[in-house]
């Protein structure tokens, strides 16, 4: 039982003792088992702009709930200060089940962590529902760049510092960690520029050449690189992505750096239990939906399945983990 089922059942025992009697909890449990009422729609919040592969994700995702649950599940974008006005939404609601939320990491392990953003919510605000896929991060720059390998654009970065710009999604997000990492393992330090409503609009600044290097995940490129809108020159893994066969990874090309973001699910803390097992079943089915995964396969995404249980402990992890680079990405850029 996770901590946050702990403190509800507390909370529930507690309820019952001031009361004198069960029925609260014999009601609580009846609606729970009701769980979802039909035609009550579930909203996923989604933390940042449609286009994006946290959106494309959730809504690959969508129908097979909907089927599982067997009522309309809508995908809602809130965007902005990289993932924070979402993560505040979702943590705000009520923990009955009908606001879910699609959660991704460095951005919701890291902005409860730095006084200076003002999080509302903290790891505990969260119930993690199960995680859905890894996705290594990558830097590119364009078709006619001067750039023709890893090697050249860092030691371009190194030679002028700053002078080249490259995209983030956002202060303190996996694009922008991934920079702060290559600089402190190659010495090459590039000027950041925060989207903060995500990837898609990243993206068009890089297409319409307003930033030098588009920082980014494996799926962001994908497309781009099939269409020859982007040239990636290494992606920050152990081993290659099957989805860029071709493309060395930074350790290939001398440099040990790897990066990337984790995306899942979750609710605001505080589920009856009832509910969160009807809603973690749902999501395991529509996460390993042969259909799904190979939808996310296409655009360059391992599925990566954990249980909410389990995804609960791979953030407290990377909770830990990150609190000691974090000093890297607070500084003022």
């Amino acid at each position: 039982m996770t901590r946050t089922r702990i403190a509800a059942a507390l909370a529930a025992a507690s309820l019952i003792a001031l009361t004198g009697c069960g029925a609260n909890a014999g009601a609580a449990t009846t609606a729970a088992n009701d769980f979802p009422k039909k035609g009550k729609s579930i909203e996923i919040v989604v933390a940042f702009a449609p286009g994006g592969a946290v959106d494309t994700a959730a809504r690959l995702v969508q129908p097979i709930l909907e089927k599982e649950l067997g009522t309309n599940v809508e995908v809602v974008n809130k965007p902005g200060a990289g993932g924070q006005i979402g993560y505040t939404q979702l943590t705000s609601a009520k923990p009955d089940g009908y606001t879910i939320g699609a959660t991704g990491s460095p951005s919701v392990v890291v902005s409860p962590l730095d006084p200076s953003r003002g999080a509302k919510y903290t790891r505990s605000s969260f119930q993690p529902l199960g995680r859905q896929v890894i996705d290594p991060a990558v830097i590119a720059v364009q078709p006619d760049s001067p750039y023709q390998t890893l090697k050249d654009l860092l030691d371009a970065a190194k030679a002028n510092p700053k002078s080249l710009t490259a995209s983030t999604t956002g202060l303190q997000t996996g694009e922008h960690f991934a920079m702060a990492q290559i600089q402190q393992t190659t010495g090459a330090e590039f000027a950041p520029v925060h989207f903060s409503e995500g990837a898609s609009q990243a993206t068009t600044a890089f297409l319409g050449k307003h930033v030098d290097v588009l920082v980014a995940n494996v799926s962001d490129v994908n497309d781009l690189t099939k269409q020859g809108k982007a040239r990636v020159l290494g992606v920050m893994t152990a081993e290659r992505s099957p989805a860029l066969p071709d493309v060395p990874t930074f350790k290939e090309s001398g440099y040990d750096v790897e990066a990337g973001t984790v995306r899942g699910y979750s609710a605001p803390a505080g589920l009856p239990d009832a509910v969160a097992k009807k809603l973690e079943a749902a999501l395991q089915k529509a996460i390993e939906d042969p259909a799904v995964a190979q939808k996310m396969k296409d655009l360059g995404l391992q599925t990566s399945y954990l249980s909410g249980k389990d995804y609960e402990q791979f953030w407290a992890g990377q909770e830990e983990d990150f609190k000691k680079v974090l000093p890297l990405v607070q500084k003022k850029d």
